[in-house]
């Protein structure tokens, strides 16, 4: 895109010559999106996928963080197993030198308390292993679509990277002959030529007059109105669809 940094503000420039360099830079405009249109889909297609990758890799992470932290319970479970089965050996042995019923009963509800978690931790246990699997495996079919992924964005940026290595001189040349256009040019103009061209589908914001038509819309020109774009006195824009009209005449 054109800039107006190099503008040399001693230039005076008539209105003539300002809408002429508004139709030069329209073409040269035109001619870069020409190229970047070779491009197609591309930029969006590398991006897209950029974002797929990161987002895979961001799920990767996740599911990787919930495996560890279910390992971290499988071996607090683990633990408690141990525990537990250390203390029934304990209450057993307990048992054989108790000096009443109470005390027999006492350790008995003990035991059946630590085979209670026991069977709870074992549960506990099985569930986590179950879910350690399902999370795995959807691990895994993530890494596996991010290779492809990352395949397809090696590909398509190849494929990118040689389009625009054989159209940089060109757009390069194009770009300077644009900051030359712009340079006569004053900002207010630059900023309605821009905005103009961002809202059009087809960036068209300077179009000539053809059989009595405005050049974008085809939209008839009044006779009066030609003669005031002709006269190049001020900048005329299409009352229909906000395009900047130049005369045939002026660009010539």
């Amino acid at each position: 895109m054109a800039t107006a940094k190099n503008k040399a503000p001693e230039a005076d420039y008539s209105m003539e010559e300002k809408i002429k360099a508004l139709y030069e830079l329209q073409r040269i405009d035109s001619k870069i999106d020409e190229i970047n249109k070779i491009k197609g889909e591309l930029p969006l297609e590398v991006q897209d996928l950029e974002d797929e990758i990161a987002g895979l890799r961001t799920r990767i992470e996740n599911i990787n963080a919930e495996i560890e932290e279910l390992n971290g319970l499988t071996r607090q479970r683990k633990r408690e197993l141990d525990e537990a089965n250390a203390l029934i050996t304990k209450y057993d042995e307990q048992q054989k030198n108790v000096r009443n019923n109470r005390e027999f009963d006492a350790l008995a509800k003990e035991i059946d308390y630590q085979k209670l978690e026991i069977e709870h931790a074992n549960k506990r246990l099985k569930e986590y292993a179950a879910t350690i699997k399902v999370k795995k495996t959807a691990a895994e079919e993530a890494e596996a679509v991010t290779a492809d992924r990352v395949l397809d964005l090696e590909q398509k940026r190849t494929e990118l990277a040689g389009i625009e290595e054989e159209t940089a001189k060109e757009i390069e040349a194009l770009n300077t002959e644009a900051n030359a256009a712009a340079t006569k040019i004053d900002e207010r103009m630059l900023t309605a030529y821009r905005r103009i061209r961002k809202n059009m589908h087809n960036g068209l914001a300077v179009v000539t007059i053809k059989r009595d038509a405005c050049g974008g819309c085809y939209n008839r020109i009044p006779p009066q109105r030609q003669v005031d774009i002709r006269q190049n006195k001020k900048i005329i824009v299409c009352e229909y669809c906000g395009r900047i009209l130049a005369s045939d005449q002026t660009i010539e």
